[in-house]
C-alpha cells in the first residue's frame, strides 16, 4: 500500500500559493494594440490582450502568486519595456524584460 501525502492546511492556504490581482498599465493612446507577455503566460502574444481606457492608458489585470516575474508589452507587435517597472533583466528570446515582484 502506498501512502498518500496531502498538503497541510498551512501549505494549501499559504500567501505564497494564493494569487492576487496585479494591474498592468501602459500609456500609449496612439497604439492600435497592446498585449502583455511574460514568463507567467509562456510569452504567448495572444493570451493577454490589454484594453484601452478612455484616458488613453492600456490596462489588464492578471492573477499572480508570490514571486518575481519577467514581462514585456507588445505595442503594435513591438516588444517594449515597462517604464514603470521595478527593474529589468536579461531574458532568453529578448534582450531585456521588465521585472515585477509580487508579495
Amino acid at each position: 500500500m502506498n501512502a498518500v501525502l496531502e498538503p497541510s492546511a498551512n501549505t494549501l492556504y499559504s500567501a505564497k500559493n494564493m494569487s492576487k490581482p496585479i494591474n498592468f498599465y501602459y500609456a500609449r493612446p496612439d497604439a492600435r494594440s497592446v498585449r502583455l507577455i511574460g514568463d507567467f503566460n509562456g510569452w504567448n502574444p495572444n493570451s493577454l490582450p490589454m484594453q484601452r481606457r478612455v484616458d488613453g492608458w492600456w490596462f489588464i489585470q492578471v492573477p499572480l502568486t508570490h514571486g518575481h516575474y519577467h514581462y514585456l508589452f507588445l505595442v503594435d507587435g513591438t516588444p517594449t519595456l515597462d517604464p514603470r517597472s521595478s527593474g529589468t533583466v536579461q531574458v532568453e528570446g529578448y534582450s531585456k524584460a521588465s521585472l515585477i515582484a509580487v508579495s
